[in-house]
């Protein structure tokens, strides 16, 4: 488990597991130098997201925006949307975003409100939304947007990095957030999906390595907690190199009764059926939907429905 002293690497640095430490974290805040590249991308949107959330705080005080999120709608339940229901079938949480770093612009124009509606009435079951601006494209202002025109519940995908950030998406109108294990310390997590569920957001836990994965479910006890969902990315972001198999070698490692979504490189009919073999109760997938010329027929096709 974690100490004090790692929990405090949160708010100077990413935390990355370390064998040889005694807690096993250790801060690599100084391993990006220069400009960002695909192998230390992670580690720079961490750090500008730190100096982005630090303004944002300078703006608009804590106590403001938890005033903000006192008032906001009552949440729709993201983790019930996300669960596999007596039919069997997978359950597709499609996700908006611009452009990423791995895939650079991924759809123009680009309207929210317009791509949220197709997902809806095309089957999804919930919506992703992207809030990072600088290197996804992404606005806070596009989850309102999105959740006035559709009655899916909606997850705020961001680098979440301080608790501002929880209040910031109730007040924005998210159901539900992301926290990364490549990014937070277990203990960090932890307190964070509390803090969240004292606002009524679900969160989607999310891990790539087995390290981290273990690490998380040891902080979280089993079972976990009530609004916390385990997604698995197949996606190595310090890297940006996908592995669907991901999917299926850290599933084996979830308590009876887990959520879980299977994240990245689903792309085809036979990448969903393979994660949903493993275990997923539900994908997360957005560039392969995004990127199609029909978006309702690419979801479809990956949810079966097309036959």
């Amino acid at each position: 488990m974690p100490t004090a002293d790692d929990i405090r690497l949160d708010m100077v640095g990413t935390a990355h597991p370390d064998p040889t430490s005694s807690s096993g974290w250790l801060r690599l805040s100084n391993r990006t130098k220069g400009p960002p590249t695909l192998s230390n991308i992670l580690d720079q949107i961490v750090a500008d997201k730190r100096i982005e959330v630090e303004r944002q705080k300078a703006a608009l005080p804590f106590e403001e925006v938890m005033a903000m999120a006192s008032n906001a709608p009552p949440p729709r339940d993201f983790k019930l949307a996300a669960t596999a229901d007596s039919s069997g079938a997978i359950k597709l949480i499609a996700e908006i975003k611009r452009k990423s770093p791995s895939a650079g612009l991924i759809r123009e124009p680009f309207e929210p409100a317009d791509i949220a509606l197709v997902y809806q009435k095309a089957g999804a079951a919930a919506i992703s939304v992207l809030t990072d601006e600088q290197y996804f494209g992404g606005r806070l202002e596009y989850i309102k947007e999105v959740r006035d025109v559709v009655d899916l519940p909606v997850l705020r995908k961001d680098f979440v990095v301080d608790r501002y950030q929880i209040a910031q998406a109730r007040a924005a109108h998210a159901d539900a957030i992301l926290l990364i294990a490549e990014v937070l310390s277990p203990k960090t997590i932890y307190e964070f999906a509390n803090v969240a569920g004292e606002l009524g957001l679900a969160v989607l836990v999310e891990a790539h390595s087995e390290v981290n994965l273990k690490a998380v479910l040891n902080a979280m006890g089993t079972p976990l907690p009530d609004n916390v969902l385990i997604g698995i990315n197949n996606r190595d972001l310090t890297i940006q190199q996908t592995d669907i198999d991901t999917t299926a070698r850290l599933a084996k490692l979830l308590p009876p009764s887990t959520v879980l979504v299977s994240e990245s490189g689903i792309h085809t009919r036979d990448d969903v059926v393979a994660v949903q073999q493993a275990g997923a109760n539900a994908i997360l997938v957005g560039e392969a939907i995004l990127a199609a010329s029909d978006m309702a027929a690419k979801m479809r096709e990956l949810l079966g429905t097309d036959r």
